[in-house]
């Protein structure tokens, strides 16, 4: 009778306290390192869902690749470890493959495209990640990829004796830039910069705001101003965690990551020029690409598309893709 009282009296105490001890806490990983444009808007909304939830939904964030990189997060999340992460286009391919339509090498050549065929394609691959066990809470983008090389690259053929950052697990694509000449060197993403220190590799395809933010221009100093392709992401939850989530509460985490998306795609956008020129400051070197020499890029990424499609992603996908992307640039040239 004792344990009994004294046990209904402890409920009634924490009842008084709130929510606290009854409180989702939400592990999410994130290769954004602290102080980062990505890291501050999720640290925003993190802070958003607690207050707005009364503290009934709070967040940890481990950034910078404590949790991993990409694969290892999607890894964690799969067996519970990690409940939520921030990805990139290889992350997400790693859950779905048909992520990978958005980011084919010279398909799309800029944002308003991006914004086009992604707003018309998210509720299919929204749906295709929820069935594999994920939902998909934002979309963000983390700017254009280049080539961030330690010697300059123009060419397609400057690029062949370089040893090139290829994520680990890209099986298809690394036999793709084989089959192309070229020399990939799989790694997990928080092994770049030691791998560029060491000349295990000595280039990599990212986006300027990552390459500032990770400091990995200051050991590959030559940039290529050419647009391989967007690096989209996401913010996406474990359904299991998803579940677990109290439905009152749940509409207000979904405008507040959706908030958090926009601002996403709002601040790399601008924050991906400025990048730029503030390497250039300390020592970075851009390349201009003629057109003729784009065409000559565009021509050999097309060369590589057989072994990725149907392999690494589904070919009416991509092709869907591509008559969204012609499709914004008939409407484009009618105005």
């Amino acid at each position: 009778m004792k344990r009994t009282i004294a046990a209904t009296l402890v409920l009634s105490f924490l009842s008084v306290l709130g929510t606290p001890a009854l409180a989702q806490t939400i592990k999410l990983g994130t290769l954004a390192p602290e102080g980062s444009p990505w890291y501050n808007i999720i640290r925003d909304m993190a802070e958003a869902w607690k207050a707005g939830t009364g503290g009934k939904v709070r967040v940890r964030i481990y950034p910078g690749g404590v949790a991993g990189d990409d694969p290892d997060m999607v890894r964690k999340m799969r067996i519970g470890q990690l409940h939520a992460a921030v990805l990139s286009g290889a992350g997400l391919s790693n859950i779905a493959q048909e992520t990978m339509a958005l980011q084919m090498p010279m398909m799309l050549a800029s944002y308003e495209e991006l914004d086009y065929v992604r707003g018309r394609l998210a509720p299919k691959l929204e749906a295709i990640l929820e069935a594999k066990g994920f939902k998909v809470l934002n979309w963000g983008d983390a700017g254009w990829v280049h080539f961030f090389t330690q010697t300059p690259v123009v060419r397609p053929e400057d690029l062949r004796p370089m040893r090139l950052f290829v994520w680990s697990g890209d099986t298809a694509f690394v036999e793709a830039w084989k089959d192309a000449g070229y020399r990939p060197v799989p790694l997990a993403a928080t092994e770049i910069h030691t791998a560029l220190q060491s000349g295990l590799i000595n280039a990599l395809p990212t986006t300027p705001l990552a390459a500032l933010s990770f400091q990995w221009f200051g050991l590959a100093k030559h940039m290529t101003d050419l647009k391989w392709a967007p690096l989209i992401g996401a913010t996406v939850i474990s359904t299991r965690m998803w579940r677990r989530i109290p439905d009152d509460v749940k509409p207000l985490l979904v405008e507040s990551a959706q908030k958090a998306g926009a601002r996403i795609r709002g601040e790399t956008r601008k924050l991906g020029e400025e990048a730029v020129e503030a390497m250039k400051k300390y020592g970075l070197v851009v390349h201009h690409v003629p057109p003729e020499v784009v065409a000559h890029w565009e021509k050999r990424a097309r060369a590589g598309y057989p072994k990725l499609l149907g392999k690494v992603v589904p070919a009416a996908l991509v092709a869907e893709v591509e008559r969204l992307r012609n499709e914004y640039r008939a409407s484009q040239i009618a105005k």
